[in-house]
C-alpha cells in the first residue's frame, strides 16, 4: 500500500560512534523523501565525526575511520540537512528514542536551529512491536518477504524500513493510512523533550519520566527541590531536555 501523504515524508536513518546521544557523534546519514505524488529523493552522506570511531561501531556498520577521514564534518552539512527536513514529516526504525534526538544534538552542537516540533513522527520500530515483537531484520523478513542482507548500512536499513511501513499497511486493516494518525499510534509516550525524560500526562501537564521523581510534575521537583535544575544542567543530558526543564523553569517564575 502507498502512503497516503498530504506533506512529504522523510525516512531516515544513522549509523554514529556509538548510543550515547550527547558524546558520541554520525558518521553516517541515509534519507528517503517521499513527496505526495509518489516521488522519492533518495541521498546518503558519509560524516566525518572529528573523534575516533571504536572498533565495536565499526563492528557494526562497517565504517571505519579511514572511510570517513576526507568527508565534511556535520557542521560544514548541518544547515543543508536541516533544510531537508523542513516541510516534511520524519519516519525511521527506533527513531523516536534515538535518530531524531541524536540529530537534533547535532545540529544544537553546531548552533543550526531546527524545529523538531513541527513534524510528525512516526516510528516503525513502535507500530512494529505494538503487533510483532522483533526486529528490524525479521520485520523486513515478515512483512516483506526478503532477508536483510546489508543490514546496519544505513542505506539499506532506511529502505528497509521505508517497504516495512507500506507492508504493515497492507496487513493491518485496522492501522490508518495517514500520518497524523500513524504518528500518535507509533508514539510510545506524548513526549515533551524529544528523548522522552519529559512527557506529558492526562492532562497535558509537563512530567519527569526517569529517576527519583518519575511521575512527579517539573514544576512541582523544580520548586521543592532547588539543586535538581542545577543537576540537570550540569548532568549528562541533551541540550533539547535540558532546554525543556528551562523554559518550564521560567514560566514557573512568570506565574
Amino acid at each position: 500500500m502507498e502512503l497516503n501523504l498530504k506533506k512529504p515524508i522523510i525516512f531516515f536513518d544513522l549509523e554514529t560512534t556509538g548510543t550515547n546521544i550527547t558524546t558520541d557523534r554520525i558518521v553516517e546519514i541515509s534519507m528517503i523523501k517521499i513527496m505526495p505524488n509518489g516521488e522519492e529523493k533518495e541521498r546518503t552522506l558519509r560524516i566525518n565525526p572529528e573523534m575516533p570511531i571504536p572498533a565495536e561501531a565499526t563492528a557494526v556498520h562497517h565504517i571505519s575511520n579511514e572511510d570517513v577521514a576526507n568527508c565534511r564534518t556535520f557542521k560544514e552539512v548541518a544547515k543543508d540537512l536541516a533544510q531537508s527536513f523542513v516541510g516534511c514529516d520524519i519516519a525511521g526504525f527506533n527513531s523516536n528514542k534515538f535518530d531524531i534526538p541524536m540529530l537534533d544534538q547535532e545540529f544544537q552542537r553546531v548552533g543550526v536551529k531546527f524545529d523538531f516540533t513541527k513534524p510528525r513522527f512516526i516510528d516503525v520500530q513502535t507500530i512494529f512491536h505494538k503487533k510483532e515483537q522483533r526486529t528490524l531484520v525479521a520485520a523486513y523478513k515478515f512483512y516483506c518477504g526478503k532477508d536483510l542482507t546489508d543490514a546496519h548500512s544505513a542505506n539499506a536499513d532506511t529502505r528497509a524500513t521505508y517497504e516495512v511501513l507500506k507492508a504493515q499497511l497492507d496487513m493491518y486493516d485496522d492501522l490508518p493510512n495517514d500520518m497524523e494518525a500513524l504518528s500518535e499510534y507509533s508514539s510510545q509516550n506524548r513526549n515533551v523533550d524529544l528523548a522522552g525524560r519529559v512527557i506529558y500526562n492526562e492532562n497535558r501537564q509537563e512530567v519527569i519520566n526517569f529517576g527519583k521523581y518519575k511521575g512527579q510534575l517539573v514544576e512541582d521537583v523544580l520548586k521543592k527541590d532547588i539543586g535538581y535544575y542545577s543537576w540537570i544542567m550540569q548532568g549528562d543530558f541533551p541540550q533539547n531536555t535540558k532546554d525543556v526543564f528551562t523554559n518550564i523553569k521560567l514560566r514557573s517564575k512568570q506565574c
